[in-house]
């Protein structure tokens, strides 16, 4: 047998490594332009050309003589026309120089010979940065990006629908469970409002954390700078660099940027996915239960074998890649803070991996919308359910009992309830036989598993507003 490899197929979903440029590449096809190899390399361009035209307007560094409206222009075009063509170019004198950020200044160098002033002032591109000041921006802009433009809305975006169906189904009752046992009522809108109010806290959260840039030379000390323009207050100029970019300054710096702040972000994340893990599992729950019913689609198979099957599989999915989702951001967190003296490179390849964070955690959440799209409530099997277990109105009884001075209130209804499912006529005998006012008896007759619910109707109005 031939130990030669297969020759692959250009390259397509069905070739990936990974399954979020494969199986999910669809879902995922909104981050290729930000976390690819492609996608680093154009940020990159990007600062190389922004700081260029930030020397050439500075004062102080005279040898970098004012842009024409025309010289601007180039740079512009250059800038928003690179292409996976031109990374391409770029990845050519990679080749050769075995570094991957001066290949860009080589390439861009290669884009200014047809222009006389950008020929003149190439001497510039590059100028006193260290790669790290390069990258620092790069990554910046494109997590900037990506949790702007990408994550941020999708969030809101879910945290709008589960509020939407906690107003609808607010005064809807449902048997609460604690331990996985049956525990005071609650209503299924007051449910769902409590993820809608956990996801829009920590949605806020991650939207406000800062994402810094590090721009101070080879060590943080600009060293070089200084030598070549003792007189300019370069930490100034630099933090009104990064600010321009729409990034924020960190002026405390090693070689690399400290990332404590990328590891916050990347722990909001994780937070993010476990509030979203527990409510797959949750609604996971609440369909085996035959609380919830799924929409058919015809279509579809749900075993190989049992044809009945409807199965939960959005809920399953969604739980999956939320748990890889935490698992990569606990990963990046804890290993980007960690850098041996002024830097080694493990962060750098540590780093690559973020765009996997944001696939996986868009595939768990395009799981998550779709299975809640075909969850209905059978509200009918939520009442068999409480009416199942009126054994959880003790509550109630015990603590009017207390308010009446009762000293082993708790005790007589534990002595007759615990572990015991009651009927509508246990409980009228409980509450007949209870040393209690007839008009407290009344009112405590008048209840039910369903009526008993407390604020949570009001609740869940207040929270998925």
């Amino acid at each position: 047998m031939s130990s030669r490899s297969p020759t692959l197929p250009t390259r397509s979903p069905l070739t990936a490594v990974s399954p979020i440029d494969g199986r999910y590449a669809e879902k995922t096809a909104v981050l290729q332009d930000l976390f690819s190899e492609y996608g680093l390399i154009r940020r990159r361009v990007q600062v190389e050309i922004e700081w260029l035209k930030r020397l050439a307007d500075c004062p102080q560094v005279p040898e970098a003589a004012p842009l024409s409206q025309g010289a601007l222009a180039e740079l512009t075009r250059v800038a928003q026309g690179f292409s996976p063509a031109e990374a391409e170019a770029v990845k050519t004198h990679e080749k050769a120089t075995q570094h991957d950020v001066k290949a860009v200044e080589y390439y861009l160098r290669e884009c200014f010979k047809k222009n006389k002033e950008l020929i003149e002032l190439s001497s510039f591109l590059h100028f006193s940065l260290t790669s790290e000041d390069v990258n620092s921006l790069a990554w910046g802009l494109i997590l900037q990006e990506a949790r702007t433009t990408v994550l941020v809305p999708r969030l809101e975006a879910l945290a709008g629908s589960l509020a939407g169906t906690a107003t609808a189904h607010a005064d809807v009752p449902l048997l609460a469970r604690t331990h996985g046992q049956p525990a005071s009522p609650t209503t299924i809108g007051k449910e769902f409002a409590i993820f809608a109010c956990r996801l829009r806290e920590q949605t806020t959260v991650l939207a406000a954390i800062p994402i810094p840039g590090k721009f101070s030379g080879a060590v943080g000390n600009f060293n070089a700078q200084r030598v070549a323009y003792p007189d300019l207050d370069w930490p100034q100029l630099a933090e009104q660099f990064v600010t321009s970019l729409g990034l924020t300054y960190a002026p405390c710096t090693a070689q690399i940027e400290p990332h404590d702040r990328l590891a916050e972000l990347l722990d909001a994340l994780g937070r993010l996915s476990r509030i979203l893990l527990d409510l797959s599992r949750d609604l996971w729950g609440y369909v085996a239960l035959g609380l919830f019913v799924q929409k058919m689609n015809e279509s579809e198979t749900g075993s190989s074998t049992m044809p009945h099957k409807v199965n939960p599989i959005d809920f399953e999915n969604a739980e999956g890649n939320l748990g890889l989702t935490g698992a990569l951001a606990r990963h990046l967190s804890s290993k980007l803070q960690v850098s041996r003296w002024q830097r080694d490179l493990s962060d750098s390849t540590v780093l690559r991996s973020l765009g996997s964070v944001f696939g996986y955690f868009l595939v768990a959440l395009d799981s998550l919308e779709r299975g809640l799209a075909r969850i209905e409530v059978d509200p009918d099997a939520a009442a068999m359910e409480l009416d199942a277990h009126w054994e959880v109105l003790g509550e109630a009884l015990q603590t009017v009992l207390r308010k009446r001075g009762v000293a082993d209130a708790y005790e007589r209804i534990k002595e007759r309830a615990r572990g015991r499912r009651m009927t509508p006529d246990d409980w009228r005998a409980m509450v007949e036989s209870a040393p209690l006012p007839g008009a407290e008896k009344k009112k405590l007759l008048a209840l039910t598993p369903a009526s008993y619910t407390g604020l949570a109707a009001e609740l869940a109005r207040r929270w998925s507003g």
